[in-house]
């Protein structure tokens, strides 16, 4: 009993210890004064509006912040007390609903340390993560994670698969300690594994030995062919010959033509190129490997999880079709927390396929209704011009009877 009881403290205590860090859920217009536009120059940015989009579960509480130009790059971002993450999880989560079927373009976040300019932002400012789904065409639809290790950027070596639909997902990545991660897509865990493993930070541990040579005497082929094999005398054929069949033209003319010759064929009797039978290898040792030695510029670190200073979230990406809504962003500590912000996503979709077919039917009624009046006119019109030709062909046989 006094066991659970202890435990029971620890975990309260480690709920205590839990912080958020970050949390923005675009609720009012508040948004328009803490989040800054990039004015780096030379680009064309686009502007967000506060919008839950044209179809919603709850219409004030879905409202997040709407790419609304189309072919834009896009700089916004907040600026909060920083951090590290020492010690402790790093969890990243936000919301993106691509409601306009999006072609081509970003909808992922970036985390900066404080030494950003949020007015000059821009595709080459050093960042410490960028996270979520990137779309463009049938051949680019992944989730990126990327991970900054000594001033470089290191994509993950998985291919992680986003959401292509239209309605709202959460993405959440979580860094731990230990130096392991898991990607979740609406609660529900798409990867994990090691930091070390899955991203090329550091040098390989092992590399081939750059004094290991093959042997001269390595024989690695596993057939040979039978040195009694002979080739038949009657093998060697033509491939093709003149077609049996043809006769020359009646009026080919051999002065004027040439001299006719019959066209080629295949040939039924070719056997193609004669090679002797295999036989297994006597003296075959298998493939040679390489032999590996340990990399002396390999340098293991424990740390590869830390983000020594992370104070400034941004949404920095291009936009071919406008239209993607960011909403529900949480950076903090506590796992427990983010999934259960994650976990209304259920609703938040149940809510929005609802409506959207609902939608979808009106536009179908609407459709139908259009398509009949068009097909009714056409009619109308056809009627017309077969009036106005019974008409002519009155009036002229008319003028045919009075002449």
């Amino acid at each position: 009993m006094m066991l659970l009881k202890v435990i029971a403290l620890l975990l309260a205590i480690g709920c205590l210890n839990a912080e958020v860090y970050f949390e923005e859920k675009f609720e009012n217009d508040n948004w328009k004064t803490e989040w800054i536009y990039s004015k780096h120059p030379g680009k064309e940015f686009g502007k967000f509006v506060h919008s839950a989009g044209s179809f919603y579960n709850d219409a004030d509480l879905d409202k997040g912040i709407q790419t609304s130009q189309d072919a834009r790059f896009y700089a916004l971002s907040n600026k909060f007390d920083g951090f590290s993450n020492k010690g402790k999880p790093l969890v990243v989560q936000f919301s993106v609903k691509h409601e306009q079927n999006i072609d081509c373009g970003g909808g992922y976040v970036k985390l900066f340390d404080c030494s950003l300019d949020q007015t000059d932002m821009h595709g080459e400012s050093p960042y410490e993560i960028m996270f979520g789904p990137d779309i463009c065409g049938p051949g680019t639809k992944k989730v990126h994670v990327i991970l900054s290790y000594k001033g470089k950027n290191h994509l993950i070596n998985k291919d992680i698969r986003c959401k292509d639909d239209v309605y709202t997902h959460f993405y959440t990545l979580i860094v731990k300690p230990d130096n392991t991660y898991e990607v979740l897509i609406d609660n529900e865990k798409v990867e994990s594994g090691n930091l070390e493993d899955d991203w090329d930070f550091l040098a390989p541990k092992k590399i081939k030995d750059p004094n290991a040579k093959k042997p001269e005497d390595w024989d690695d082929k596993a057939t040979i062919p039978d040195p009694d094999d002979k080739k038949p005398e009657d093998w060697d054929k033509p491939e093709h010959i003149p077609d049996p069949d043809a006769s020359k033209p009646e009026d080919w003319d051999d002065e004027m033509d040439g001299e006719w010759e019959p066209p080629m064929v295949d040939n039924p009797d070719y056997k193609g190129e004669w090679q002797a039978k295999q036989l297994d290898n006597p003296n075959y040792k298998g493939a040679w490997e390489h032999p590996e030695i340990d990399n002396p510029e390999y340098s293991a670190d424990d740390n590869l999880y830390l983000r020594n200073e992370i104070c400034t979230v941004g949404f920095d990406l291009w936009q071919v079709k406008s239209g993607t809504i960011f909403d529900n962003v949480l950076i903090t500590d506590d796992i427990e927390l983010a999934s259960k912000v994650a976990a209304e996503v259920k609703n938040t979709q149940a809510g929005e396929k609802k409506v959207k077919e609902l939608q979808d039917e009106v536009q179908r009624k609407k459709d139908e209704e259009e398509s009949k009046k068009n097909a009714d006119k056409d009619d109308e019109d056809d009627d017309d011009d077969d009036d106005n030709t019974e008409s002519k062909q009155e009036t002229e046989d008319n003028g045919h009877d009075e002449l």
